[in-house]
């Protein structure tokens, strides 16, 4: 349902907002309350207490949010015990993710949970990050030196949060000339190559075996709903359906083919195989079977809010049986949509039962916004795509942190509730600097810090100068 803000043409009235001072003030024991749920995730009170440092950091800064600009800002912030904590300190990451769900299922979850699974790119400078690589970067739109982190998203009636994350390794970088970066880098000694699907079938498990947040549906780009793999692990499990992308050139068959079995000679062995019956059709790419049926667009509806005003499209939907080999596959809905000036199409296909009604699609159509909001939100408000660490359980440790700092701002606009329906997560995050504990600075103390950086970037310096001239610097 779009906003009623948005649904009025002309002038609308001001935005019902009627925060009050109380509401800050109670922000407080929020922030303690939401840091408290992850104390005994930390073996330790000095990586328990950066944590939260750098959780609230990624709240005050107003543009770069990185290591050294939130020990400048916050509290008892240290550079130096700030960037232990995100790439060297021990942290129980299962908890960490189990009291995590448990938060998101107290605010969003519901028996129709959507699950979506994406991926983005982190551009990143120089070839000593993990698993950096020149790959495909979505936020660029090219291929460039980058890092890919596979994401799952949930989403709800009540809102919208990620839930999991998997950084991409290259397969390139399980060879030989790649052994000293996997060490300089901290990666585990049991990493093993998967392609992204693999990733976000090893998340979608984890998810359903946890049984923390209800799941009803799954959503996916292209490359994930193209994976035999991937589908084959969400039909394991009993109610689950998939409402998946695929690309425009997948094949498939509107009537089950008839099949045959056919025995050859291999070497020394007689084998058999199976192929379709002489005089059978040849499976269509799902863009033709469009052009087959564009005048049976029947159903239009407006399923996302742009920033331009409503999205709309049209959809149609049949039956189709998916072609693999040659062969005849799964069969499944094909749900195709396309814009009304009948430029664009997008096609999705899905396991739900016969008894589906096409108004259930355009809803499931309408959902995968929510994982774009995820990735926007939490590189503009939560800095996911910030950071300025290398190791890989940097990586996953400063997304670990986004990932709830984010939802902890969509927790607060849940809460504030009718008082401020419309208000935005960067107007949060300014109601929230009142009650943060930023530092404030004295000359000696702001001179002292200013020492304390050029010593680190010095030191730095030291360390690719020997790197890179193989002399040492003592």
């Amino acid at each position: 349902m779009l906003p009623q803000i948005r649904q009025e043409e002309g002038l609308y009235p001001v935005p019902q907002y009627s925060v009050e001072k109380i509401d800050i003030e109670g922000f407080t024991d929020d922030l303690k309350g939401f840091h408290g749920a992850f104390a005994d995730c930390f073996a330790r009170s000095g990586p328990r207490e950066n944590f939260g440092r750098y959780m609230t950091g990624l709240f005050a800064q107003p543009e770069r949010k990185s290591i050294e600009p939130i020990a400048f800002h916050m509290e008892g912030g240290k550079p130096g015990c700030l960037q232990h904590t995100i790439s060297d300190a021990l942290w129980d990451e299962e908890k960490m993710s189990g009291k995590y769900h448990e938060l998101v299922n107290e605010d969003m979850g519901e028996p129709d949970g959507v699950v979506i699974f994406d991926e983005s790119g982190f551009p990143r400078k120089g070839e000593d990050s993990a698993g950096v690589s020149g790959q495909y970067c979505g936020s660029l739109g090219k291929v460039e030196n980058c890092q890919v982190g596979v994401f799952a998203a949930y989403a709800s009636s009540k809102g919208y949060a990620f839930l999991d994350k998997r950084l991409f390794v290259p397969e390139a970088w399980s060879d030989e000339e790649h052994e000293k970066k996997r060490e300089k880098t901290k990666f585990p000694d049991d990493l093993a190559f998967r392609t992204k699907p693999q990733l976000a079938a090893e998340m979608f498990e984890g998810i359903m075996k946890e049984g923390i947040v209800p799941v009803r549906f799954v959503m996916t780009a292209p490359i994930y709903g193209e994976s035999g793999d991937f589908l084959s692990t969400v039909e394991r499990y009993v109610g689950i359906t998939y409402f998946v992308q695929i690309t425009s050139d997948t094949l498939c068959r509107l009537r089950q083919p008839g099949t045959e079995t056919e025995t050859y000679r291999y070497g020394k062995e007689n084998r058999s195989k199976q192929v379709v019956s002489e005089g059978e059709k040849s499976p269509v790419r799902v863009n033709e079977s469009a052009r087959r049926i564009r005048n049976v667009f029947r159903y239009r509806r407006t399923v996302s809010e742009g920033s331009k005003g409503p999205i709309g499209y049209e959809f149609t939907e049949r039956q189709v049986i998916l072609s693999k080999s040659g062969l005849p596959g799964r069969t499944v809905w094909l749900v195709m949509k396309r814009t009304p000036d009948k430029k664009q199409y997008r096609y999705h296909i899905s396991n739900a039962p016969l008894s589906t009604g096409l108004p259930t699609f355009v809803w499931l159509s309408g959902i995968r916004w929510a994982v774009g909001q995820c990735f926007g939100e939490t590189k503009t408000e939560s800095g996911s795509d910030h950071y300025e660490v290398r190791k890989y359980p940097g990586w996953n440790h400063h997304i670990l942190t986004c990932m709830p700092a984010h939802f902890f701002l969509l927790h607060l606009r849940i809460r504030l509730g009718k008082k401020a329906p419309f208000i935005t997560l960067s107007q949060l995050r300014i109601l929230l600097r009142v009650i943060l504990p930023l530092r404030s600075y004295d000359a000696e103390a702001i001179i002292l810090f200013v020492r304390e950086i050029q010593i680190r970037n010095h030191r730095a310096y030291l360390s690719h100068r020997k790197k890179k001239s193989g002399i040492d610097s003592g």
